[in-house]
């Protein structure tokens, strides 16, 4: 597979917890890849890992490392704003800004990284919004508040935002879990065609998302990487006792 991160002995704290363990695991490039475990098991934190988000949380740190593209993210240096604009995120709950309309929204990132040209606004604003399929829906209301969107399309609007400063990477943090089972599904055809230009990372509870949106799955336990393979081996040939206990409910 052709590598689009490479973590080597990844390690992560908070204070004295341990929430990580020595995670090693070649992400393959422009694919979906999805992370699975029962809660509390280190994922959400892996990935935070993956953009330098981790560090933010004060008593946070990691150790090891994570290359994209042959370059150690966190060698001395390397600047963390850049490394989240390389790996954009897409949380758990959709968080537009909530005084800016939809334009502002998806232009926020661009301008941040000093994007003051209205017409390179408005082209990378509408590039986003149709990555996101969400244009159609919004292109005559573009100054309307963000949070006046569906719950769906306020996700879509976050993804848009994160696209719009296109980058090479995308991690989701369960993006589905607070939408209904349409607004869901819209994600999934989302994450699928996004991963045809993008390298996609999934936090997902859900099994059977898993399933159906990501080529490689990996599941943890405890902060340790139990198992990465891809999806349709892993789901029906585990090679870790405790992975089918956890596919097959026997372990939640």
């Amino acid at each position: 597979m052709a590598d689009g991160i490479v973590v080597k002995d990844l390690n992560a704290w908070f204070g004295a917890q341990h929430v990580v363990k020595h995670v090693s695991m070649e992400v393959p490039r422009n694919a979906v890849t999805a992370v699975i475990g029962p809660s509390g098991c280190g994922k959400s934190t892996f990935i935070r890992c993956l953009n330098r988000m981790h560090e933010t949380v004060r008593g946070a740190r990691v150790t090891g490392a994570v290359l994209l593209d042959g370059e150690d993210l966190y060698a001395a240096g390397v600047d963390p704003v850049t490394v989240r604009r390389r790996i954009g995120m897409v949380f758990q709950r959709s968080n537009p800004f909530p005084t800016m309309s939809v334009f502002e929204n998806v232009a926020a990132g661009l301008m941040l990284n000093g994007v003051r040209d209205r017409a390179v606004l408005r082209e990378r604003v509408e590039q986003g919004l149709r990555q996101a399929a969400l244009w159609d829906e919004v292109k005559d209301d573009l100054g309307k508040r963000g949070l006046k969107l569906s719950g769906g399309q306020q996700q879509r609007l976050c993804i848009a935002r994160a696209l719009a400063v296109a980058p090479q990477v995308l991690l989701m943090d369960e993006p589905c879990s607070a939408l209904d089972p349409i607004a869901s599904a819209r994600i999934e055809e989302l994450i699928l065609a996004l991963s045809k230009e993008l390298t996609v990372v999934v936090v997902t509870h859900r099994m059977s998302q898993a399933r159906r949106v990501s080529g490689w799955t990996a599941y943890f336990l405890l902060g340790e990487l139990i198992e990465f393979r891809p999806t349709r081996e892993l789901f029906t040939r585990p090679g870790d006792r405790r992975t089918e206990d956890y596919i097959t409910g026997r372990f939640d």
